[in-house]
């Protein structure tokens, strides 16, 4: 994380509200907790619970990806939902702008991860040591020397849509950590978490929140 952090000032976009849940669509370039240091402090969890002092954190974006993130408003639903990631109920789904045309039209990258820690935190494939981790993948349409992509991870490891990416040979365009060259030249990562399906806590009924994507 560099010293130059210098997120939007965006007001709350909220995508949906209950007694139990905030549901908000975070901006590109906003931390979702507090990095180390003050100069880190400011993220979308310090500026919804400064609106809503009940809100708590379930899950996180990376800091450059944007979308659809839930934050639970009593203790209650943070448990129940954050059971739903940790069981892999929920269904996420990412849309990405990746370098070059991917050749298939649909697939599924299946490879390992764990922190690099050298590098961290950068995540790296370590088939003995590693996380499972799997994500499969539809091409929406070509643009350009891109490809349109829906992405959607069936674990939530650490950046693993961005490795498994790079991985098949088309890393996420505008991604600072794995991208190299004409791939990184964008004006942001072009990553955006479109639609987060889950339980209500309350009830049990199925649930689907949408953040249209905006590039």
């Amino acid at each position: 994380m560099s010293d130059d952090y210098n997120p939007p000032n965006d007001p709350l976009d909220i995508l949906h509200m209950d007694q139990h849940l905030l549901v908000v669509n975070k901006p590109s370039g906003l931390l979702s907790v507090p990095g180390k240091g003050e100069h880190l402090a400011d993220c979308l969890l310090a500026r919804v619970q400064a609106a809503f002092a009940d809100a708590l954190l379930i899950h996180r974006l990376d800091r450059d990806t944007s979308g659809v993130m839930i934050f639970a408003l009593t203790a209650h639903a943070q448990r129940h939902i954050g059971l739903q990631f940790e069981k892999r109920q929920t269904k996420k789904t990412y849309v990405a702008r990746v370098f070059g045309h991917i050749a298939e039209k649909t697939g599924t990258v299946d490879l390992p991860l764990i922190v690099d820690w050298p590098n961290r935190p950068l995540q790296h494939v370590n088939f003995e040591t590693g996380k499972q981790a799997i994500t499969d993948w539809r091409v929406v349409r070509y643009e350009d020397n891109t490809t349109r992509v829906r992405l959607f991870p069936k674990t939530g490891r650490s950046h693993q849509l961005r490795v498994h990416m790079r991985e098949i040979g088309h890393p996420i365009l505008g991604d600072p950590f794995y991208a190299t060259g004409e791939a990184r030249d964008a004006p942001r990562l072009m990553l955006h978490a479109e639609e987060l399906r889950l339980r209500h806590p309350e009830g049990g009924e199925g649930q689907r929140f949408r953040a249209k994507c905006p590039f």
